[in-house]
């Protein structure tokens, strides 16, 4: 009969996810930033003296501190809803009728399951219907939900559903391609692997709409 930890351990290694919304706790941003460093600090300092590490050695003492204002100020800084980017749109002026696609945009995650690193490009695509986006709002938009605790699963969905709300169109879609590290270094280390995870909305549906957008994908940039 497998126990409570070898349940987990399975959940983790399938990166089975338990929801479309990251995990956070309604409490979450009663506590300011500073003191969520202030307290992994300390966490990250007992972890390094539990593995046996001399804290008083000049490259580890600093170590606690960069960690946890890593943790809180960047690779996991799109939990706070206040870092969220606006999404502002404007009118399609120029009546663009086709599918605009931003390609290749850099993806940094971290698996929610083993705190490993998540590495790839996103692509992301959508049919105006009467607004259109900034470009770089794209990408900011990618960065935001990529930056926590994160399954490609639903950082796939979370990009797509704010563009869709943004532009006020379902005909939005998106396609990442990533290694994890999680599976990368550790566990099987099968260091060519890469997983690849889509979510077509409204006329990306359609097979005909979809293979125009793998097309695009494909095309090779020249500078």
């Amino acid at each position: 009969m497998i126990n409570n930890e070898e349940f987990q351990d399975e959940i983790g290694n399938n990166h089975i996810g338990s929801s479309a919304t990251n995990p956070v706790r309604k409490d979450a941003f009663d506590v300011s930033d500073d003191e969520k460093i202030e307290r992994i600090k300390k966490d990250v300092e007992n972890m390094l003296l539990t593995l046996g590490m001399d804290m008083t050695d000049d490259s580890l003492k600093g170590t606690p501190n960069r960690v946890a204002k890593m943790f809180v100020k960047e690779i996991f800084g799109g939990l706070n809803p206040s870092k969220k980017p606006s999404a502002s749109t404007f009118e399609n002026s120029y009546k663009y009728g086709e599918m605009l696609v931003e390609k290749n945009i850099t993806v940094y995650s971290t698996c929610e399951h083993h705190l490993l690193p998540i590495i790839g490009r996103a692509h992301v695509a959508y049919i105006s219907n009467g607004r259109v986006i900034g470009l770089s709002k794209i990408n900011r938009i990618v960065e935001f939900y990529a930056k926590r605790p994160q399954v490609q699963e639903r950082l796939t969905m979370q990009i797509v559903q704010e563009l869709q709300n943004a532009l006020g169109t379902e005909d939005v879609a998106c396609i990442i391609d990533a290694k994890h590290l999680c599976v990368n270094s550790r566990g099987i280390k099968d260091i060519e692997s890469s997983t690849v995870t889509s979510e077509f909305g409204g006329k990306f549906k359609n097979e005909q709409t979809r293979r125009e957008l793998l097309e695009y994908i494909k095309l090779e940039t020249k500078f």
